[in-house]
This record gives C-alpha cells, structure tokens and sequence, in this order.
C-alpha cells in the first residue's frame, strides 16, 4: 500500500479590499447580483460572477423551486448563461459569494460538489485553469488557482 498526500494552497485575503482590483471588482459583480437569487425556500442568497478570457463579466444567481432538490445553483446558472452566450470563450475566474436570510455568513463559502464538477469539466474543455474567489457576506477571503484545488480526484470520461 501506499498514501496520495493531496495538498492544497489556499491563498487567504483579510477582506475583499485585500484583493487585486481586478478581483474586487469581479468579488463586487457577484455581490451586486445577490438580489437576483430566487431563494424562497431555504433564504440562501447565493451569486456567482465570472471573467471571461474577452474581459467580459457575466452574474448568476442560485434558482429554486418547490421542488427543493431541483433548483440551479449559482455556478450552474452562470456557466450556463457562458455557454449560451459565448460558446468559445473561455472562463478565466470566477467568484462566489452569498447572503443568509437566517445569519451572518462571515467565512467563505466554497462551491458544492457538483459545480465543483461543472467547473472542472470548463476547466478541461478550454485546457485552462478557473481562478476561484470565495467570500461570506463580509470577512475573509479565499482564493485557488483551480477547480482541481478543491476537486483533487475529479471524475472524468475517458
């Protein structure tokens, strides 16, 4: 037998002002987009936004619906929008961030499994890494180089 020692480098920033200001102002889209979140059921604000290779800036929101399993997170649904819009266009960054109608979120908030999934499949359908920016509604903040960061055993097709 022998042991896989995954290790992970998470950059930590005191709060957004912290960042470079590329990357507070693609952290302050997501923020601006928490109040399109469709959040009825579970008061979970979360936003997403990304940079596209072309400087574009494209925002998602977490959707739900009563039936609770099925609704889109905010990863989803603006990964979603970059395939629609710009097929050929890679994403080079993106940021998350979320607002709790039960509590203070002050910690960073990272992406579930399955976008963590649909970010790593963006990562190999452009060959390039996804810089991932998390934040609480206020706080620190964390940062990675790539999906592969916080997904080290990604499953793929062969």
């Amino acid at each position: 037998m022998t042991e896989l020692d995954i290790n992970v480098k998470v950059r930590v920033f005191e709060n957004m002002k912290a960042l470079e200001p590329k990357d507070e102002a693609l952290l302050q889209a997501a923020k601006g987009a928490l109040n399109n979140s469709y959040s009825p059921y579970s008061s979970f604000k979360v936003a997403a936004a990304v940079l596209l290779e072309n400087g574009e800036i494209l925002t998602g929101t977490n959707q739900e619906n009563a039936s609770y399993p099925v609704g889109i997170c905010a990863e989803g649904t603006v990964l979603s929008a970059v395939s629609a819009m710009h097929p050929n266009v890679a994403v080079k960054k993106m940021a998350v961030t979320v607002k709790s109608g039960k509590g203070l979120v002050s910690s960073p908030v990272a992406p579930c499994g399955i976008c963590r999934q649909r970010i790593y499949e963006y990562e190999m359908r452009f060959n390039s890494d996804i810089e991932i920016i998390m934040m609480g509604e206020e706080g620190e903040v964390y940062a990675v180089k790539s999906i592969k960061d916080l997904l080290p055993l990604a499953f793929f097709k062969m």
